[in-house]
């Protein structure tokens, strides 16, 4: 094949190859991008927070001694239920009780110089009045001195009667507290219940119970009647729960069970202040606060401290217009392309720009024609998948939800058109609607 030949082969082969190139580029253009198409449905739309906690009972009593003392006899296990007032340990009462025989020495001693002082200030009673009869006589058979040592002493008598007194009430006083330290060697339920931990056994040494000493607990009675779920939730979720909410609760422990109850306490304080943790790390974290659910008709084999989750609701919508939480994005007005915030340079960008024309809209890709159309909308309660539409959009607007990556890039008038199969659902299957079932 002559050389000039080739060359026109191979020319017309490069322009084949240009031109199929260009047509399919032009026919994925006129396709335009594969997304997800929803249509604007109404539900009945449930907003939620989520939280998780712990179990705990409403009422619990932590028993500590009031005494040091070797424990002599401990009378319940770990999961028994007591009432009121039954004695659940002994601490060794020995040297509790000879304090307690050693002040009623004391008040018996008391109450003998009690009497003599008694009988000394009679004495003096009538020494007095002996005097005093003898020196109103007309001989005046004594001296007004004398007379007068007389009555100083029946007010010294007086005065040591009283004395006495105090003494008894001190002796009296020392033997109650002596008397209530040995009542203290007796451990009683303060409240019917269960006991839920059991710190000690018998022959150990009890120790003063102090508030930040754990190793002085000796164990716990907790009433089981009433079980709370304590979680803590994020500071910008904790405005949208009120006290009456009703919730969902789920226990790891019963994995196959759904618990109902309702908010009773919503904490008013943080878990962790503010000022604590820019002491302890340098910077801020993230601050919680404690509400606390009352269970409705707890199972008997409820524990303490068991992990769970609550879904508190806080508010409900029936059959508004709804929209996927993943279809709504934002744009500059004016402007549609790539969000701000994925691109670090834009992120400065628009940081630093302060024109009042440049201004951040919410909305989402309507589908017409082929084409996606960027419409601003205005949003109420969220759901778990799905925005409530205020104002933007109609039943009969069909909006691109997904992918992600599509939307976050995607223009106002970009071809589009429906994804063949969708990879998030299965084919066949319907729009996922936890959090918000569609309405009749």
């Amino acid at each position: 094949m002559r050389k000039g030949t080739k060359l026109g082969i191979a020319a017309a082969l490069g322009v084949a190859v240009v031109a199929v190139s260009i047509i399919t580029a032009m026919t994925r253009g006129a396709d335009g991008a594969e997304v997800r198409i929803e249509q604007v449905q109404r539900r009945n739309l449930v907003a939620m927070v989520n939280a998780t906690g712990w179990i705990r009972p409403h009422r619990k009593v932590d028993v500590q001694a009031d005494l040091m003392g070797r424990i002599t006899e401990l009378r319940v296990t770990e999961g028994q239920t007591v009432a009121r007032g039954q004695i659940l340990l002994r601490i060794d009462p020995l040297q509790y009780e000879a304090a307690v025989e050693q002040s009623k020495a004391a008040v018996s001693e008391a109450l003998a110089r009690e009497a003599q002082a008694r009988a000394n200030l009679l004495q003096a009673e009538r020494a007095y009045e002996r005097t005093r009869q003898l020196a109103s006589g007309e001989e005046s058979l004594v001296s007004i001195q004398t007379l007068e040592e007389a009555e100083t002493q029946l007010k010294v008598q007086q005065e040591l009667l009283q004395a006495a007194g105090f003494s008894v009430s001190q002796a009296r006083a020392a033997l109650g507290e002596a008397e209530d330290r040995l009542a203290k060697t007796v451990i009683r339920a303060p409240m019917d219940g269960v006991i839920t931990r059991l710190n000690v056994d018998e022959g150990e040494t009890a120790i003063v119970g102090t508030m930040n000493n754990p190793g002085s607990l000796l164990l716990t009675v907790s009433d089981m009647s009433i079980m709370e779920a304590v979680v803590r939730v994020d500071e910008t979720d904790v405005p949208e729960v009120s006290v009456g909410d009703s919730a969902s609760i789920t226990i790891d422990a019963f994995p196959k069970d759904r618990f109902v109850g309702r908010v009773t306490e919503i904490s008013h304080s943080s878990v962790r202040p503010p000022e604590s943790q820019t002491a302890t790390t340098g910077e801020g974290q993230a601050v919680d606060y404690e509400i606390v659910i009352r269970l409705d008709e707890p199972p008997p084999s409820l524990r303490p401290d068991l992990s769970t989750s609550a879904d508190v609701v806080t508010e409900t919508r029936p059959n508004v217009l709804t929209i996927p939480i993943i279809a709504l994005t934002v744009r500059e007005r004016g402007d549609v392309e790539a969000l701000p915030q994925e691109d670090p340079a834009a992120e400065a960008a628009a940081a630093a720009a302060t024109a009042p024309q440049i201004e951040d809209v919410e909305g989402v890709f309507v589908v017409r024609n082929g084409k996606a159309e960027f419409v601003a909308v205005r949003i109420g309660v969220a759901g778990q998948e799905y925005f409530e539409v205020v104002s933007g959009l109609t039943e009969q607007d069909s909006v691109v939800a997904g992918p992600y990556e599509v939307i976050r890039s995607l223009e106002d008038g970009s071809a589009v058109r429906p994804m063949a199969t969708d990879p998030a659902r299965p084919p066949g299957a319907t729009a996922s609607t936890q959090g918000a079932t569609s309405g009749d």
